[in-house]
């Protein structure tokens, strides 16, 4: 990236959570010619990465500078928080951050993020259909859907030039709404696939499943209609039409349960039961579902 002393190179960005996700938005703020650097407390100081592509694109290698919070030498202005949700707070911890601070939120879930950042922080949603599987280093991009970003009322003043080089992204001004038929269909298809451990599609094939998967989604939609009189409701077709299109696939909380590794069911179907606690709602399957999946596999801190 050249730069003329009238210019000064923008603030880099800093990544927290450099797996499938945290990955993807580095490769696509890297050719938007952003610098994207990994924050580690130990490890090595890069990370060489590959990225496949479904469609034979030819692999890329990505190389991602490393650095330990301690050794920063002046505020984060501009932060990645990619990390699983439960990792969420001491990920965060003790990082020196900026009163002008940005950032991108790239988690399942929601709430992971409240009363973390400092008040006149920048907070940018993401929320995407793109599909990237595999562990460092490898990553193979199955699919590059559509993704948005929204949050504050404009577009910051990079959106342009990444969108360019982001497939599929766009400036959303409904944002939460597209959060929250994505929270949807992971609260339905991430604890169910976890606790049966099967592929998405057979919540469409077993009739207990499918049942199950109802009484989730309508739950969540009496839930969200309390919260706006507005919300359409009905998202059961939304959710099956995602099992549909992804019926081969592993859910993230699968994967999670799969390895033994802390789930996020806290940050999804735990956000509903906090929300509907705060109105006095019962969501009994939700209940059921988080009991279920918490006597089963961790759930971290939260």
């Amino acid at each position: 990236m050249s730069t003329s002393p009238f210019q000064p190179s923008p603030a880099p960005w800093f990544l927290l959570g450099a797996g499938n996700m945290g990955t993807l938005a580095a490769w696509y703020l890297r050719n938007a010619d952003q610098a994207v650097t990994v924050l580690r407390r130990q490890g090595p100081a890069r990370l060489d990465k590959t990225l496949c592509f479904a469609d034979g694109r030819p692999a890329q290698a990505l190389t991602l500078p490393v650095i330990a919070p301690a050794a920063l030498r002046a505020p984060i202005r501009r932060l990645i928080v990619a990390c699983k949700t439960p990792y969420t707070d001491d990920a965060l911890a003790g990082l020196p951050l900026a009163g002008d601070l940005t950032v991108l939120r790239l988690q399942n879930g929601l709430g992971s993020l409240e009363g973390r950042l400092p008040r006149a922080a920048t907070l940018i949603e993401v929320v995407t259909t793109t599909a990237v599987k595999g562990q460092h280093p490898r990553h193979e991009i199955v699919a590059e859907n559509h993704s948005w970003m929204g949050g504050p009322a404009t577009p910051p003043a990079w959106f342009a030039t990444l969108a360019r080089h982001w497939p599929g992204l766009a400036w959303s001004d409904a944002i939460r709404d597209r959060q929250w038929h994505k929270l949807i269909a992971n609260a339905v298809i991430n604890p169910l696939t976890a606790l049966h451990d099967v592929a998405n599609g057979r919540l469409l094939e077993d009739p207990a499943l499918h049942a199950e998967a109802a009484a989730l989604a309508a739950e969540a939609d009496t839930l969200l209609r309390r919260l706006d009189p507005h919300w359409p409701g009905d998202s059961l077709p939304q959710v099956m039409a995602v099992v549909r299109a992804t019926a081969g696939n592993t859910s993230s909380m699968r994967a999670d349960a799969q390895r033994g590794a802390v789930t996020e069911i806290d940050a999804i179907n735990g956000w509903l039961l906090r929300q509907a606690a705060t109105l006095g709602l019962a969501l009994p399957s939700h209940e059921r579902i988080v009991a279920a999946v918490r006597a089963r596999h961790p759930i971290g801190k939260q």
